[in-house]
């Protein structure tokens, strides 16, 4: 059994490109479906957030119009509601002993690009965990929380690392189109990350060593899977 740690955006809205505030939180699918496929291999998972502010969940993701399907809609509901005590008391990022853990966890949602991608707290945990070779799994929009991850004389840590991430293509075509604030692969490419993509909307994991991504929400339970494998290594 393994301790993992899931790092959740606590951010409610993010700016947009045209000054105004989108909605926004963790992206339902991507948490559920990793904390319930990591604890039914068996492992444990600690919640953390910056600040250990109670996240809330991307109204987005749990749009019909969004997910297609009324049922899926109501099995998240009722997973998020069966670890409402979880998620209202999560641990701080500061708190975080990163030696307690074997991985470490980031979905997505929009969230993480208002709060995880600039948060010290979370950096020092990503480059404590990247030194011991801990796992580092973020995916969708999640891999934005990498870019807090900088060194003392501000070099990323992740630079000529391969990692997938929410493509530009499906960020423009199905996220917030022209009037996100700013794209999170082109960023991650321009601070030197390897960025990889599959086909827009189709399951796609990267493996690079101790770090796993994956690009979207279609991509959440191969990334559970593949951590699980790992962690059994």
């Amino acid at each position: 059994m393994a301790h993992i740690l899931m790092v959740v955006t606590a951010a409610g809205s993010l700016t947009l490109a045209d000054g105004t505030e989108h909605a926004t939180g963790f992206w339902a699918e991507e948490l559920v479906v990793a904390h319930r496929d990591l604890i039914r291999a068996g492992h444990t998972v600690r919640v953390a957030t910056p600040g250990g502010i109670h996240p809330t969940v991307d109204p987005g993701s749990l749009s019909v119009q969004v997910v297609g399907d009324h049922g899926q809609i109501d099995e998240f509901i009722a997973y998020i509601a069966s670890i409402e005590g979880e998620l209202a008391t999560p641990l701080p990022l500061d708190e975080v002993v990163v030696a307690n853990y074997e991985a470490v966890v980031l979905p997505g949602g929009h969230g993480p690009m208002a709060d995880l991608a600039t948060d010290a707290a979370l950096g020092a945990v990503l480059v404590a965990a990247n030194d011991a070779g801990i796992l580092i799994t973020p995916f969708c929009h999640g891999p934005a929380g990498l870019l807090s991850a900088v060194d003392s004389e501000g070099a990323f840590a992740f630079a000529g690392r391969r990692l997938t991430v929410f493509s530009d293509e499906e960020e423009r075509a199905g996220g917030l189109g022209e009037n996100a604030p700013w794209l999170v692969a082109s960023v991650l490419s321009e601070r030197g990350a390897i960025v990889e993509h599959g086909t827009a909307w189709s399951s796609h994991v990267v493996r690079d060593r101790n770090l796993i991504s994956g690009q979207n929400p279609q991509s959440s339970a191969a990334v559970a899977l593949e951590l699980i494998a790992a962690l059994s290594e």
